[in-house]
């Protein structure tokens, strides 16, 4: 009887440590989170986050040796979230025109950045390595995404090379930095530049594949 009563309580006890685990982890993740919105990057140090989480900064960095890899793992996850969003909001309705398709990428940008200031603190972090690969990954398969979406629409010509459309969403990115410089909530003139440059910037290319074809 005992030996069966030992066997069934064993495997309970690491169950619940790693619960645990991961319960602590996402403490941290949350008050890095919470510090980058309100106080930026520079506050967001390993010992920072620990007395925000009312996590001893030993127990820290059992799970994270550097705040890069805070980072990191929030960037991921803001990534992930972004993604994922693009994804229903360019499958839903055909888009009619290219100023269309950069006017849903650009307003659903937007607001996730103004809904996520941490993140912003993150993102346009271009001094940052490790981040700014991440980011330049994410832009360059939204980059794809967009531009297999015009093709599919004829809104763009099959042959207009995807460069074009990754150079563009390196312009807006470099314009969304500029815009939540000059205000938390990302500037409203510079946003409005942002469509403007980037959609006439692939329609001059658009042009000029037609001109020669002519």
């Amino acid at each position: 009887m005992f030996e069966k009563k030992s066997t069934l309580q064993t495997p309970q006890r690491p169950a619940k440590a790693q619960r645990r685990g991961i319960a602590r982890r996402q403490a941290i993740l949350d008050a890095a989170e919470a510090l980058l919105g309100e106080q930026g990057y520079e506050a967001a140090t390993l010992k920072g986050i620990g007395e925000r989480a009312g996590i001893p900064v030993a127990s820290v960095y059992h799970y994270f040796s550097h705040r890069h890899q805070v980072g990191a793992e929030l960037l991921q996850r803001h990534a992930d979230a972004l993604d994922a969003r693009l994804a229903a909001a360019l499958a839903g309705e055909p888009p009619r025109t290219l100023p269309d398709v950069v006017d849903t990428v650009i307003d659903l940008l937007l607001d996730y950045f103004r809904s996520h200031p941490g993140c912003v603190s993150l993102w346009f972090k271009r001094h940052l390595a490790p981040e700014s690969a991440q980011v330049r990954e994410f832009d360059e398969a939204q980059a794809e995404r967009v531009w297999r979406l015009l093709v599919a629409h004829d809104l763009i010509p099959a042959d207009l090379p995807l460069l074009v459309v990754r150079l563009a969403f390196d312009v807006g990115n470099q314009l969304f930095s500029a815009a939540f410089r000059r205000s938390p909530e990302g500037d409203d003139v510079t946003i409005r530049e942002a469509r403007r440059i980037v959609i006439a910037y692939v329609e001059a290319h658009v042009s000029e594949r037609s001109a020669g074809r002519n």
